[in-house]
């Protein structure tokens, strides 16, 4: 039982520790331009949104939030994605591994005359971390998280960290 208890306390510091520096790396990298919605609030939402990947496609095709569109990054262009968000006003959810790439896209969407954009904090990672499922590129549940590269994949507490 000790052990049960020093263990359920150390794996609840190092969380605390780890939420303390994403939201530092995030308030470093992000200009908060685009207004940040959580996992928690994205999980019991009841309207409709679009929910837009802004990683590149090897990325989602390793792992997704189930009926996400992506979109990209390097190269994403509003214009090519357009026909799938022709109501400027609908609910736009844009994530990526742990939202800085989101951050900019969204801010692309909103440039183009979007109104109701929203960035989800932590992005995939934060998803998987608190235990959601993603889907692979023949929409199967999967474990595997592309990470974009190993040091990014510290973020990720939870799930196979895949990079290349």
């Amino acid at each position: 039982m000790r052990i049960y208890v020093t263990l359920s306390l150390l794996f609840f510091t190092m969380y605390s520790f780890s939420q303390k520096k994403l939201k530092a790396l995030l308030k470093k990298e992000n200009t908060n331009s685009i207004p940040y919605i959580s996992v928690d609030s994205l999980k019991s939402e009841t309207a409709s949104f679009i929910l837009l990947d802004s990683r590149e496609p090897k990325e989602f095709k390793t792992s997704h939030i189930k009926n996400a569109i992506c979109v990209g990054y390097d190269f994403f262009n509003v214009d090519s994605i357009s026909g799938n968000l022709p109501n400027k006003d609908a609910k736009i959810i844009v994530y990526c591994s742990i939202g800085i790439r989101s951050e900019d896209i969204g801010e692309k969407l909103k440039k183009a005359g979007y109104t109701n954009v929203h960035n989800l904090y932590g992005g995939i990672f934060e998803w998987k971390n608190k235990g959601n499922p993603v889907y692979d590129s023949n929409e199967k549940e999967t474990d595997n998280i592309h990470t974009f590269s190993k040091p990014w994949s510290k973020w990720l507490t939870k799930g196979n960290k895949i990079y290349d």
